[in-house]
């Protein structure tokens, strides 16, 4: 794994041009330019340097990021600023206490023990698996730390694939690893990365996600460690290929909010176009950060909070029946940010669950 000082030459490019400025959603909200890309690599330049140490007030920084990749994807030239702060956070870490407190949290005992105790507890609650004799097509199924927990996606993806011959194949995975990497616990990352890529090089026709952020982290590991890169996509890649059509008996208004780590949201326009009675109204700023970025709600609280009603008030002037979104975070966000906004109408659902909701599925 690389070292903060390895990033010395990218740190040296960045030439304070603000392009990553111009789209940070925390400077719209703060005015604050150690919040911006540019702000934070003075700093960890410093740092590089031997001119300054990495102290709280750094780390401070560091973890004001939402790590939603708008400044990634604007940067001229073309640094990749959630790995150097990943790297940054992880050598601040290093030399805390509370490390050793969060690499507790997260080992066998506390954060696998609670994951193992929830696919046990939700094993009764799960369909059975549809058994097909000669399948089309095998999906490997990466399934995220929520929906080990929650049997409902496994419900949702039963009733939408009924009728198709596709065998889903869902190993036991670990957790995708980014709580750990946003931590600064690069231990227990690496860990989960490699335990993980064993089982992605099972035999299959396709390999998806039905959370944008273990999607993104999954196809990061090549960025990490010295691998191929996965391709992995959303269900949603995989129901607009399969053409699956979707009636609801009923009128119905629905708008969406991308995710920040879904890096291609094509497939719903042509889900929609396989959806009777279902008319579709975009928010504005419909990919814009929902506030709930891992635990930068908890130590950015009332950034994360003037974020989520921000979203909560342009899904609000949708007048839609239903938010849909394809991230568990998001939907906790969502739903805070409508709650905020003061709208009790607007119900927030995973795709999965939406689609699952049609009336008839064929």
């Amino acid at each position: 794994m690389k070292k903060l000082k390895d990033f010395q030459n990218e740190l040296n490019k960045c030439s304070k041009c603000g392009l990553c400025q111009d789209v940070c959603p925390i400077f719209e909200l703060s005015s604050n330019e150690c919040a911006v890309s540019k702000g934070k690599f003075i700093m960890l330049h410093g740092v590089t340097k031997g001119d300054l140490k990495l102290s709280k007030n750094i780390n401070k920084y560091i973890d004001m990021c939402l790590k939603c990749g708008k400044c990634n994807n604007s940067c001229s030239a073309g640094i990749d600023v959630c790995q150097i702060l990943n790297t940054a956070k992880y050598e601040y870490m290093n030399g805390c206490f509370i490390s050793k407190i969060v690499k507790f949290l997260h080992g066998s005992f506390i954060f696998g023990n609670f994951i193992r105790f929830g696919k046990l507890i939700s094993k009764p609650f799960r369909p059975k698996k549809n058994v097909s004799k000669n399948p089309t097509m095998k999906v490997l199924y990466f399934k995220g730390c929520v929906n080990q927990v929650c049997p409902k996606t496994d419900n949702y993806l039963h009733k939408i694939f009924k009728n198709r011959d596709i065998e889903i194949i869902d190993p036991d995975f670990d957790c995708c690893g980014l709580p750990f990497l946003s931590e600064g616990n690069m231990e227990r990352f690496e860990q989960a990365a490699k335990y993980n890529l064993k089982l992605l090089s099972t035999d299959c026709d396709y390999i998806v996600a039905d959370c944008a952020s273990c999607e993104s982290t999954v196809k990061d590991y090549s960025k990490y460690f010295n691998t191929e890169p996965v391709e992995i996509y959303p269900w949603g890649n995989l129901i607009a290929l399969q053409k699956i059509h979707f009636k609801f008996n009923k009128n119905i208004k629905v708008t969406f909010h991308k995710p920040c780590h879904l890096s291609n949201d094509a497939f719903f326009s042509q889900i929609l176009g396989n959806c009777e009675n279902v008319e579709y109204t975009e928010m504005k700023d419909y990919d814009s950060c929902c506030g709930m970025a891992g635990t930068f709600a908890i130590k950015n609280s009332n950034l994360a909070k003037k974020l989520m009603t921000k979203k909560g008030k342009n899904i609000s002037e949708t007048n839609t029946d239903y938010v849909i979104t394809t991230c568990p975070a998001c939907i906790v966000g969502l739903k805070a940010g409508l709650f905020l906004a003061g709208n009790r109408k607007t119900k927030v659902v995973s795709l999965l669950e939406f689609l699952a909701k049609a009336d008839e599925i064929n």
